[in-house]
């Protein structure tokens, strides 16, 4: 008489581009393990033990069900309309704590399970994975002491890109019609920002340019954008570049092609294609309508246009400030502090106490308290006066020498030729269109 075996069948689940086997029934140890190619799996399976066609046995086989977090949604009240056992919810929940906070999960989040049918039982939780972002998976997989949860890197392939754009009203605007990622966007307009007044120093039909890493998956889907490498405006006809360079210390900064650091303690402007609409000094008051002094700058610009942090510090305070409206107050070391007002909103996690860097988006345009309409109204205060930010003179930046500045002018002219290997072809092209 034939003796029936019982197989121990795996499933193939595809996390990050790579294929993870899990284990049908990790509870039976000792038995055989057997890999089956997902869409390829034979109605009988074959015992690894045995060569022999009777030595084979019907088995129902683990499937997979992807739900997605609704509004309101536990990780509980989703593995349970799974039909998971309570049980089995309650460990691999357990288990994922360990390593991920589920209350973590939000709302739209994707969530793939693979049960194993069991007779007259609820299904067998054998895996649930998810994306906690472009580059890590959570997943919580069933052994035979229980359930397991780690955190798996998914494998991503970094190269060199490029923009082009041309100034037609701010650069913000440009970078956008560009395609610019925002964090991109939102670098390129920071190194700027410390020598370019963008009130009053672009023009139309200035241009920008950039190369910058990007990473993407197995698939080839960019999935995120890295660190910009060179970065290049030409307005009025003259031309600015700036390298990224670490220096032997371990420090990252952007430079110009004389290894000068463009870094200074604020910047320039802390918001992109603003008009000013009213300086610094006395002025008729818009609402009130007597002749005060106007201690800052007024800067028009649309309702929800982002607010930059003009330097590292800490926020001082963070709240409604009478006719200021919403307001933040930023304190840079012991001469200098920044003052935003009028605000529509804040940045994310502003509150008072916390430390911001410069570029930082700190709150985006608005018109609360005395206003007439939607604009930043800027203040510089030194030693706790208010002064005219167009005048305050800020120490320069860092100057490479000696052997610093023999790499950084090697590393510099690696990323001109890398450049000029993207944008010239382009160029090329668009003559010929043209």
């Amino acid at each position: 008489m034939l003796m029936q075996q019982t197989l121990r069948i795996g499933t193939v689940v595809t996390l990050g581009g790579a294929l993870a086997f899990f284990a049908l029934d990790p509870d039976h140890a000792g038995l055989q393990t057997a890999y089956i190619e997902a869409g390829r799996v034979p109605s009988t399976i074959h015992s690894l033990a045995s060569d022999s066609v009777a030595d084979t046995v019907q088995l129902p086989l683990p499937y997979e069900d992807a739900r997605t977090v609704g509004k309101g949604d536990t990780l509980m009240a989703l593995l349970k309309k799974a039909g998971v056992s309570t049980t089995d919810a309650d460990l691999a929940i357990r288990a994922m704590a360990k390593i991920y906070k589920p209350r973590s999960i939000k709302p739209g989040q994707r969530i793939l399970l693979t049960l194993q049918p069991q007779s007259q039982k609820a299904p067998k939780l054998l895996s649930l994975t998810f994306s906690e972002s472009v580059e890590r998976d959570v997943a919580v997989r069933r052994t035979k002491s229980g359930y397991h949860a780690e955190i798996v890197l998914r494998p991503l392939h970094r190269r060199s890109t490029h923009a082009t754009g041309r100034i037609d009203s701010s650069l913000y605007v440009a970078g956008v019609n560009a395609g610019l990622p925002q964090s991109t966007l939102a670098e390129l307009i920071r190194i700027f920002s410390f020598d370019v007044d963008f009130q009053r120093d672009i023009r139309r039909g200035d241009t920008f340019g950039l190369l910058f890493d990007e990473y993407s998956d197995d698939s080839g889907r960019v999935v995120k954008s890295g660190d910009i490498l060179l970065a290049e405006m030409v307005l009025s006809g003259k031309p600015m570049r700036l390298y990224r360079f670490k220096t032997h210390d371990g420090r990252v900064d952007y430079y110009d092609a004389k290894g000068k650091s463009v870094r200074k303690a604020l910047l320039r402007t802390p918001i992109d294609g603003a008009r000013i609409s009213s300086g610094f000094g006395k002025r008729r008051h818009p609402i009130l309508g007597y002749t005060r002094m106007h201690k800052g700058l007024d800067f028009a610009a649309r309702r929800g246009a982002p607010i930059y942090a003009a330097g590292d510090g800490v926020i001082e305070y963070a709240g409604r400030n009478g006719g200021y409206g919403k307001y933040v107050r930023i304190r840079h070391n012991d001469t200098y502090k920044t003052a935003y007002a009028h605000l529509h909103r804040y940045g994310r996690g502003i509150r008072n106490g916390r430390h911001v860097r410069q570029g930082q988006v700190i709150g985006y345009v608005g018109s609360t308290g005395r206003s007439t309409g939607p604009h930043l109204h800027y203040e510089v205060h030194k030693s706790g006066q208010q002064v005219n930010p167009r005048l305050v003179k800020l120490p320069s930046g860092r100057k490479l020498r000696d052997r610093e500045l023999v790499a950084f002018k090697a590393h510099a002219a690696t990323l001109e030729d890398n450049y000029a290997a993207v944008v010239r072809p382009q160029q090329v092209a668009e003559r010929r269109t043209n």
